[in-house]
């Protein structure tokens, strides 16, 4: 067994076990913290698709006769011609609506210009008696930096009572002093903004509830409709913060609507609710309408939404459901939630919640690695996948109940880092558990029966093979009565250092200890021929060299026959392999060419001679001088074997190595 064998194939084992068990856990999880803290502002994209999984897994399928849309299609396009169109189209489309009996008309588009005949149009606008206009205040790339580059008509009807001042409640509103609005022959004529915050992916999941312009905060449109359909002249709103762990960060308030609450998110933003489907909103042709080829009783004390769903007006923008939505579905998705108050919001203790959920699943992880063995090698696996699912569970499952949206990726990433990095600690932990059995195996068996050991299962069939080998069987005479004269500790350390330094010299000249027995020991070299015969004799000579320099007294203790090595030599075939039950397993080395091995060795001390040599491994040796000692039938054997002993001519290899020193002192028990 060489020394390279027992050593730790990771250096920094040693750092590790010290760290396990509780150590390493903690360290891992705060690993996995960290990480997921650095990860989780690149994940937004993922947690909205995700996220909205809530909605489009179960979406509603009841239609929506509230709200008309009335689009502005390709066939109208095609029928009335390009967009924009005359004034005069344009009024004739709000008489048409308002004849039907629609009881608001929203228009999701910008009258910025001035055009002929736009006194007609603002006269059948004021005539319907519940119109909203739309205006644009501009956010730069959909973030909340505004640009002054463009400012196109005016912007009307802010919202009393909301200051747009840093130091008022409203800080978080977004501010601009850029806008596209009508110009000013519409401003009589109520208007609510419909600007939308831009994803970094092309989508739009949010719109301000509020924008501030110069100083002042005006609504979004589906806001200025809630109070326009009411009728009433008072637009006085508040903003306050949220009161509750699962309220809104903020809450927006109109005095027209007592009891009516909008929630916002901490950044003043209303969320877009996709609970429904997209074929619930029924949408009716610009052109069928103005020319009456509908029934257009549906539109009777509906909300009508003037807008673009033709893909060349360029309102076209991504949603949960599709990657081609017009933008009005949009707009009429925020009127349904504002008129149902189901508007998705994130509570202003989501953070807390998701803090609470790591740490329920960091306890969990712990507990799984705690256990280890096999509930943490299948537990952290399983977890890996199931508590990411379950966070993303918990997040769908609020929004569909409650209109939580409580964001699911920071614990979903934290947990599957987690149990990763627990479950590669455990691998680790396993394979230098591992590491150190077969290292401890491999000081008690030939390394390649260690690791058939180590990795396989054990049985209860004779696992062996027949191998042409080269055998040195060494024994220490009269080591019995040397140890019947001295203390065990002493006999103990004789050994222990005849041991290394016989391991040594065996493996040095290629052979490898099969077994030590007693005072004896046992070497196998894995052929029979000219090169394993000389390299077992080095190894005799070798270890008789060596042991009468550092080990063997020059003369005995009082009383007792001086100690020496017998060396027997032989080649032939063997079958070496395991048997025994599966729960008591054996390794042996079997056949009539170990007995023959023993024998030789043992009749060194009748011989007088330290290395004998059998006849098969003899005829290998050309190139040493042997003296032939006679023809013996050995012990328990019946065929006669002749036996070889070194040449007293022939030259000892001397081993110019520093080799400690260990004598045998002359005394008696202690």
């Amino acid at each position: 067994m060489s020394q390279s064998a027992n050593k730790d194939p990771f250096p920094f084992s040693p750092l590790v076990l010290r760290l396990l068990p509780w150590g390493g856990w903690l360290l891992m999880l705060g690993l996995a913290l960290a990480i997921s803290l650095l990860l989780r502002p690149g994940l937004d994209t993922l947690e909205e698709r995700l996220g909205a999984l809530g909605w489009t897994l179960n979406p509603g399928t009841v239609p929506e006769e509230r709200i008309i849309i009335v689009s502005i299609d390709e066939r109208s396009i095609a029928e009335v011609g390009p967009w924009p169109w005359p004034r005069e189209q344009m009024a004739r489309l709000v008489s048409a609506i308002d004849a039907a009996g629609a009881q608001l008309q929203l228009h999701d588009v910008i009258y910025s210009e001035a055009k002929p005949n736009d006194a007609l149009l603002v006269n059948s606008l004021q005539t319907s008696g519940r119109a909203v206009l739309a205006q644009v205040p501009i956010l730069q790339d959909g973030t909340r930096l505004g640009t002054p580059e463009v400012r196109t008509g005016v912007m009307t009807n802010p919202l009393p009572g909301i200051a747009c001042d840093a130091s008022s409640g409203a800080a978080r509103l977004p501010r601009t002093d850029s806008f596209l609005a009508p110009h000013s022959g519409f401003a009589g004529i109520p208007k609510g903004h419909i600007t939308p915050i831009i994803a970094s992916d092309g989508s739009i999941r949010k719109i301000p509830a509020l924008i501030c312009v110069d100083g002042q905060a005006y609504p979004a449109l589906a806001l200025t409709a809630l109070i326009q359909a009411t009728s009433s002249t008072n637009w006085n709103a508040s903003l306050r913060a949220g009161g509750s762990f699962f309220g809104p960060a903020q809450e927006l308030r109109f005095d027209a609507f007592p009891g009516l609450t909008i929630p916002l998110d901490k950044n003043g933003d209303l969320r877009i609710s996709f609970a429904s489907k997209p074929s619930v909103f029924s949408a009716i042709s610009a052109a069928d309408v103005m020319n009456g080829s509908v029934d257009l009783s549906m539109l009777d004390n509906a909300w009508v939404l003037i807008g673009a769903t033709a893909f060349s007006m360029d309102d076209i923008v991504p949603t949960p459901y599709s990657g081609a939505t017009p933008g009005v579905e949009l707009t009429a998705r925020v009127l349904a939630s504002v008129l149902d108050s189901a508007i998705p919001y994130t509570p202003r203790g989501s953070r807390w919640a998701l803090w609470l959920l790591v740490l329920g699943f960091s306890g969990i992880l712990y507990a799984l690695a705690a256990t280890r063995g096999r509930y943490a090698a299948y537990g952290l696996p399983l977890a890996v996948l199931l508590m990411p699912v379950t966070a993303l569970a918990l997040h769908v499952a609020l929004l569909n109940s409650v209109n939580i949206w409580l964001g699911w990726v920071y614990p979903a990433l934290y947990s599957a880092l987690g149990a990763s990095l627990l479950l590669l600690l455990e691998l680790a932990r396993v394979r230098m558990e591992r590491s150190r059995v077969f290292g401890n195996l491999s000081s008690y068996l030939p390394s390649d029966v260690a690791r058939e050991i180590a990795y396989e299962l054990p049985n209860s069939s004779i696992t062996a093979k027949r191998s042409n080998v080269t055998l040195l069987s060494a024994d220490l005479r009269n080591f019995s009565a040397f140890g019947e004269a001295r203390p065990p500790e002493e006999s103990a350390a004789i050994l222990h250092f005849f041991f290394i330094r016989a391991t040594e010299i065996v493996e040095a000249n290629g052979g490898r200890i099969h077994e030590f027995k007693g005072d004896g020991l046992l070497a196998v070299w894995d052929s029979h021929d000219v090169t394993a015969a000389e390299k077992a004799v080095s190894a005799a000579q070798a270890l008789q060299d060596a042991l009468h320099h550092t080990l063997l007294p020059e003369s005995a203790p009082a009383g007792l026959e001086p100690l020496g090595l017998g060396v027997g030599i032989e080649q032939g075939p063997a079958l070496i392999g395991s048997i025994g039950p599966a729960h008591r397993r054996s390794h042996t080395l079997l056949g009539d060419t170990v007995t023959i091995t023993l024998r030789i060795q043992e009749m060194t001390a009748e011989l007088a001679q330290p290395i004998l040599i059998g006849e098969c491994a003899a005829r290998q040796l050309s190139g040493h001088k042997l003296e032939s000692q006679g023809s013996y039938l050995l012990a328990s054997l019946k065929i006669p074997h002749v036996l070889f002993a070194l040449s007293p001519a022939t030259p000892r290899k001397v081993e110019n190595e520093e080799q400690p020193l260990l004598r045998v002192l002359t005394g008696g028990r202690q």
